[in-house]
């Protein structure tokens, strides 16, 4: 490695790490490339006491939501059933903008007898919110970087939280999440919500029959052209999503390909990530949406498309790819491979093998693949149809699924379906994926934020029944 590599990997590192530089120095070229790819990634070690955690029954839970801009609006209105059957209400929302607490308040007036106090006009009204000892759970819906800050105090003022992703942009705050989520006991969700669609749950399930055999080599995804929204004056605050694309390169965006892909091989159930390469392409894309829009920065940070390669401990391989740059159709590829079936997404098709070896291979026919659809068909969109097509726009179903297993776990003292350690580890991958590209795509490890308890296999919690 030569010196300008050396300095390159230590100061990129450092900062992915939360490390100053000075605690770097004094080592040589030969030794920094293993210990800080390896031994600074793997010195600490949780205590894996969150798993299988459970709180005591809740039996209707007080929700305050911090963040009422896109994303808080939809989540909101996935309470209606919620508060409607007595199992939740919502007690407090909180924004920088007064006019969009205002707006979704009005909204809750329609689902819930009682209107939600409410917390705006500066950066730490919703500290507030969270000090409030009428709440349960705390939904953070806000931007990347307050994330991890908002939930270590939410958990830290004894309330369980649900983030949207990222919960971490940094393997420091990955750390926090676990050093104050296994004290307090509380439940700290990554709120993915493609891991609750109709199709990744009919995968899973299928999964889980044994339809597929032995999962080898699964490939997640979030590619959606976003340039539009990101250059938008209003779309987002302050215009805060595309300034990551300006100053970093990876993949900020994991959990939409990686949490399916994930509970697809048990990750955490008995297996896990073991290491990642990651490259970025050019941003030829991202330039050019800048140069049609007159956007007033011309170069940025980040590639068109990431990919990157995740293998497992127990041998299997991951790819995922975030590409929110080029102009093509949304995709979240969905592709999982066994030894008896295969599975593509975007549009849905399957292939299921037989006993003996094929000179050709074909996907199902129609008529077969409505039969392995209704065979298979996870039982939450069978039980929950009318509920799922009520409540339709939140990305097709899926939200109001993710919201209402949330509230009816917690209604019940059961544990969570995505857990602390799911949670941190889709986070981890963004800047173990950035470690990765800064550094010529060097081979990564992925620290064991799980304290050894992924050796233990387990059935996945999405497939229990607690209707």
């Amino acid at each position: 490695m030569n010196r300008k590599s050396f300095l390159n990997l230590t100061a990129r590192a450092g900062l992915f790490l939360g490390l100053a530089p000075s605690l770097l120095a004094g080592k040589t070229n030969e030794t920094i490339e293993k210990e800080l790819l390896n031994k600074l990634l793997t010195q600490k070690k949780a205590l894996g006491n969150a798993v299988g955690l459970t709180a005591d029954p809740i039996s209707k839970v007080r929700v305050g939501i911090i963040g009422m801009g896109n994303r808080g609006s939809v989540l909101i209105q996935m309470f209606d059933y919620l508060i409607k059957n007595n199992h939740a209400e919502i007690v407090a929302l909180s924004d920088l903008r007064q006019e969009k607490v205002e707006k979704n308040n009005e909204y809750l007036r329609t689902i819930q007898n009682k209107s939600a106090d409410l917390y705006y006009g500066n950066q730490t009204e919703w500290k507030k919110l969270a000090e409030r000892d009428d709440i349960d759970l705390i939904l953070i819906a806000t931007p990347w970087n307050y994330h991890t800050e908002m939930s270590v105090y939410g958990m830290e003022q004894g309330k369980h939280v649900a983030c949207e992703q990222p919960m971490a942009m940094t393997l420091e705050d990955c750390w926090k999440l676990i050093d104050v989520a296994e004290r307090t006991q509380k439940h700290c969700m990554y709120m993915e919500n493609c891991c609750f669609n109709g199709e990744e749950l009919w995968v899973l399930n299928m999964i889980d029959q044994g339809v597929f055999g032995d999962i080898n080599h699964a490939e997640g995804a979030y590619i959606h052209d976003l340039r539009k929204h990101m250059m938008d004056d209003t779309y987002y605050e302050n215009q805060w999503r595309i300034k990551h694309h300006e100053t970093k390169n990876g993949n900020f965006y994991t959990g939409h390909g990686l949490g399916p892909t994930s509970f697809y091989m048990d990750i955490g159930r008995g297996d896990n990530y073991d290491y990642l390469t990651s490259m970025s392409s050019r941003d030829d894309s991202l330039k050019l949406g800048a140069e049609i829009e007159n956007f007033p920065v011309k170069q940025f940070a980040c590639g068109d498309m990431n990919t990157t390669l995740i293998k497992t401990k127990l041998g299997r391989t991951i790819m995922l790819q975030f590409d929110t740059h080029t102009g093509r159709p949304y995709s979240r590829l969905n592709n999982v491979f066994g030894t008896k079936a295969a599975h593509e997404g975007y549009s849905s098709r399957l292939y299921v093998g037989h006993d003996e070896l094929q000179w050709g291979h074909s996907w199902l026919k129609d008529e077969e693949y409505k039969e392995y659809r209704e065979r298979y068909d996870h039982p939450l969109w069978y039980k929950l149809k009318t509920q799922i097509d009520a409540n339709a726009v939140g990305h097709g179903g899926m939200d109001f699924v993710m919201v209402y297993r949330l509230i009816r776990c917690l209604n019940e003292g059961l544990p969570l379906d995505i857990n602390l350690y799911d949670s941190v580890l889709w986070s981890a991958i963004t800047p173990l994926s950035e470690i990765s590209v800064a550094n010529n795509s060097a081979r990564t490890v992925v620290p064991d934020f799980t304290g050894g308890t992924w050796e233990t296999p387990r059935k996945n919690e999405v497939l229990r029944d607690i209707l």
